[in-house]
This record gives structure tokens, sequence and C-alpha cells, in this order.
């Protein structure tokens, strides 16, 4: 049997289109047989031998009737958070005599909140160019683009099915956003996960995201240590900032939490920390209690651009808040949206 080809490299970046990141697919031109929200759900897609409906098979997924005239079908996308897209996954699992042989994707930066008519008229872009596509697939496309984008449009040729369309990338928020007291690890307001030592069950990625985790799934969960050691994670911060208080919360963790927890912050213009920088403490090691949200005030008000989260041993969270304010040479140096 041969082995399985590791994923691009582009698909450890958030999926921006995510419904996690509150993205939406706002317009599609058929979903006779399965609704186009499906696109964007964030679990893996499922498929439920004995399930019909009125209109035949049920597909988790995007499914357009067969086409009996020219043309092709399209789904348009509203991205959760703005961004540089690096690439993106159309995955036609379960689609198999149903799937569309071809497909592309364009980009289109709008302000504001347009309607799906103003969307279908304004000018799109390119960003993977008609293509081959193979049935029950997680079909990867290369991005080399370096514009940000607030929608994306799917079209497939002529007409199929699509399970799951994921669209990863950079987050660059609007900056407006960005002032007063902000969370500035959230990864909608452009923090980042940038290494880790573990994410056996699940990525420490999950505790930056949006709103409360619902169960354990939606955090960061690592293996039992069986050493000496302890697990952490890394996380770029929005920009350059002035933590104020922390949030390190183990909701839903309860057999599983860590025994103890530590948040440290450093300040370099590198992505990911180099050995030898120096990191300071904004929560001392603190014993931790499962099924907690746990609220600090940071103990250091120095500037930081990064912050690391240790968990002792090992054990899971659910999200990690790091509410501060941008300093003002940061605030400056955001790119201008105008």
């Amino acid at each position: 049997m041969s082995e399985a080809s590791a994923p691009p490299s582009f698909t450890s970046l958030p999926d921006l289109a995510s419904r996690r990141l509150a993205g939406s697919v706002v317009a599609a031109n058929d979903e006779l047989f399965a609704q186009r929200e499906n696109l964007i759900k964030a679990e893996p897609p499922v498929f439920a031998v004995g399930e019909f409906g009125h209109k035949g098979k049920v597909y988790d997924g995007w499914e357009t009737r067969r086409r009996r005239e020219p043309g092709h079908d399209w789904a348009i996308v509203r991205l959760g958070v703005s961004g540089i897209v690096r690439g993106v996954v159309v995955d036609t699992a379960w689609f198999t005599g149903n799937y569309p042989p071809h497909v592309s994707v364009e980009g289109a930066r709008v302000e504001g909140y347009p309607s799906p008519g103003e969307l279908e008229v304004i000018d799109w872009v390119t960003l993977v160019e008609k293509s081959p596509a193979r049935g029950d697939t997680a079909n990867a496309y290369e991005v080399d683009d370096d514009r940000v984008w607030t929608h994306v449009r799917l079209s497939i040729y002529p007409d199929g099915g699509v399970a799951r369309f994921r669209v990863h990338g950079r987050v660059v928020p609007d900056p407006k956003f960005l002032t007063g007291t902000v969370d500035l690890a959230a990864m909608e307001n452009g923090g980042a996960l940038v290494g880790c030592s573990d994410a056996f069950y699940s990525s420490p990625q999950n505790v930056i995201m949006p709103g409360r985790a619902q169960l354990m799934a939606d955090g960061w969960e690592n293996a039992r240590r069986r050493d000496d050691g302890n697990d952490y994670a890394t996380f770029r911060l929005a920009a350059e900032g002035l933590p104020e208080h922390i949030e390190i919360d183990t909701s839903h963790f309860v057999g599983n939490a860590p025994g103890w927890v530590r948040l440290s912050a450093c300040a370099t213009d590198a992505e990911v920390p180099a050995d030898g920088v120096e990191w300071w403490e904004l929560v001392g090691r603190t014993r931790s209690q499962p099924d907690t949200r746990h609220r600090f005030l940071a103990v250091n008000d120095r500037p930081a651009t990064h912050v690391r989260l240790d968990v002792y041993p090992d054990g899971g969270l659910a999200r990690l808040r790091v509410w501060g304010r941008l300093t003002d040479t940061a605030g400056r140096a955001l790119p201008r949206w105008e």
C-alpha cells in the first residue's frame, strides 16, 4: 500500500472562510440537491448511506442539479476575516459520480457589507485558474498573491458537488477595528500560532478562535506526557502591544486539564522567536483548575510581540485571551486599507 502524500504546507494556516471565524456563503446560482452553507462547516464531511430525501441522496456538501445548458455553477463566500490567501482546498469527499471535473477560484476586496446582487457584478480577480479536480479528493491549489481579500468565488465546471471549501491564509484585519483594548492574541485580529510542542489530539490554534469553546474538541489537547518536560504553544500577537489582563480557560477539560499554567512574552521582529530571545512573565507559573475560566492581571507592562503559553506537565485548554492595547508605533505601522 502506498503512503498518502503529506498535505500542502498552506493547510496549516487558518481557514479564513470557516464558519468558526464567521464566514458565510452569501450566494450560489444553484443548490437544488444540497445547500451551499455546508461548504464552510468546520467539521469533516460525513456520508450517511441510507439517507435520502425527496430530491435524492442527501450529501454533506453543496450540490447543484445536472446542467443541460451552457455555463457553470458558482458560490460566493464572504470570508470570516479578511486576509492574504495562500491556498485553497476544494474537497469533493463522497462525491464520486457527481463531482465537478474542473474548478476555479476568484477573489475580491469589498468595503462594507454588499448584497449578493452587488457581488455578482463586481470585478473579480483570478486566484486559481480553471483547473482539473478529482472526485472524493481534497483537491489543493496554491495561491501566489499578496493582496488582501474579503470575498472569494468558487466556480465548478459545469456542475456537481463539493463537500467543503477551505481558504487558507494569513489574517489581515481592518486596522480601524484595532483601537482601544483588544484581544492581542485573537486570530480574527491577526494573532497566529507560530509553534508548539505537541498537537496530538487538536491544535493550539483553536485557543485563539472567536467565542467560547462549546466542547473539548474546540480547544487544544496534547498527548499524555511521559517524561520530565512540559508542553507549550507560542503565538504571534496581532502587532506589538501592551498586555493588560489575561484569560486562560480550561472549560470542558475535566480529567485532562493542566496542573499548572504560565504565560510569558517577548519582543522580536522575527515571525518565530529565536533561541536565546529574552522572555518575561505575564502570568507566573500558577496552579490551574479543571473546567474553569482563569483571569489574571499581567504582571509586566513591557511591549510584546509574542506570548508563550506553558502547561505543566501537559493537558488541554479551551481558550487564551490576551487583552491589551497596541503601542503607538505598532498602530501607525499597520497597513492602511484605503
